[in-house]
């Protein structure tokens, strides 16, 4: 079988209780058809739906297994949901978007890392890489976190702070260990508490917290991204179904999460209701925070119409995961959509989650 292309199918698989259409999102039965495919195919191995629509939601499950409380390794999806834990913080005034991060940590300085602040590690514009050169070995070594924070502090910047902009999970690595600074909390406990906690998001974890390997979906590793340990025969111990990277509790890519769960995040920005976060704090977050010739970030979210596809808004927010994940809402159209899926973004183009977004979009 070809997984380079995507395949067809015409066995239903594992649907959720059906609704009449007119009761239903539009687009959904698009979006229904393109998952249960990909599923009775054996192209994606598990995945699930959520769509909300001025009001109206539904929530659907496909694979082997998996249910509608299934929970996904988010990938860059735990992005904003760690950086809602630290813009908790801003709320109560503990920090300014424009403070240095060497402010916070003082080792950060050198080769013009004195000029990042922390709008820079936020908005993907501070220089930082992505990933860490050694990353593969530090994983193989089962590195705690505050290995990976000590070594990103001494990442050379490729640009100058505020010149361009590069995708940096290390970026987000920082930021989020300056909520850790200021509070004494560790990343896993403060998501729990000042995210999942007041969104009762019920089938979540940064991490594992309360859960267990057993209780998380399985990722389709054989087509991960090299950082992922994708084609290393030795990387069982540390690639993405690894104890030690689900426990790890990463903030640029290890919070597990149900689709409806996601969606209950997206919705405390979409509606700005102040369960989490004041709501012009919310609204800062899902507007670009970039300057004009240089790619639209909001604070730790992707935002733009490219998110859902044709028929989004500018306003459109949310974020993708390099695991097969995707998820955005439209304020234009009161619109929620998450994709979450076991088969790994790179595997093929386009991927399952944009076709099943598509009509999503294309119904606003």
């Amino acid at each position: 079988m070809d997984r380079r292309h995507f395949l067809l199918g015409s066995v239903a698989v594992g649907l959720s209780t059906q609704v009449c259409a007119a009761d239903q999102p539009s687009g959904l039965d698009e979006a229904d058809k393109v998952l249960r495919q990909a599923a009775a195919s054996g192209q994606v191995k598990a995945a699930t739906l959520h769509v909300l629509k001025k009001g109206s939601a539904e929530t659907r499950a496909y694979g082997d297994g998996a249910t509608t409380d299934s929970m996904f390794l988010l990938g860059s999806i735990s992005k904003p949901i760690c950086v809602t834990a630290l813009m908790r913080l801003y709320d109560l005034n503990e920090f300014k978007l424009d403070d240095k991060l060497s402010k916070y940590l003082p080792k950060f300085t050198g080769d013009g890392k004195e000029n990042v602040t922390l709008r820079h590690v936020l908005t993907h514009t501070s220089g930082l890489p992505d990933q860490l050169a050694n990353n593969a070995d530090l994983r193989r070594s089962h590195a705690p976190l505050a290995r990976f924070v000590e070594t990103a502090q001494q990442a050379p910047l490729s640009f100058a702070p505020g010149s361009s902009y590069q995708y940096s999970s290390m970026g987000i690595l920082l930021a989020t260990h300056v909520a850790e600074l200021l509070t004494g909390k560790d990343i896993l406990s403060l998501v729990q508490e000042t995210v999942f906690h007041p969104l009762k998001m019920q089938h979540s974890a940064q991490g594992l917290g309360r859960f267990s390997l057993e209780d998380m979906v399985p990722a389709q590793t054989e087509f991960a991204a090299p950082e992922a340990g994708s084609g290393d025969p030795t990387a069982k111990n540390w690639d993405w179904n690894s104890l030690y990277w689900r426990k790890l509790g990463a903030p640029w890519g290890t919070t597990h999460a149900s689709a409806p769960d996601v969606a209950k995040f997206l919705a405390e920005y979409l509606f700005a209701k102040g369960a989490v976060l004041k709501p012009e704090t919310a609204r800062l977050m899902r507007s670009n925070q970039n300057p004009a010739g240089i790619k639209p970030r909001g604070i730790g979210f992707d935002v733009g119409s490219q998110l859902g596809g044709s028929g989004c808004s500018e306003e459109t927010f949310g974020h993708t995961g390099s695991t097969g994940t995707l998820a955005w809402a439209d304020p234009a159209t009161e619109t929620i959509c998450v994709v979450l899926t076991s088969l790994p973004a790179r595997a093929v183009d386009p991927h399952p989650r944009q076709l099943a977004s598509a009509p999503i979009a294309a119904n606003g």
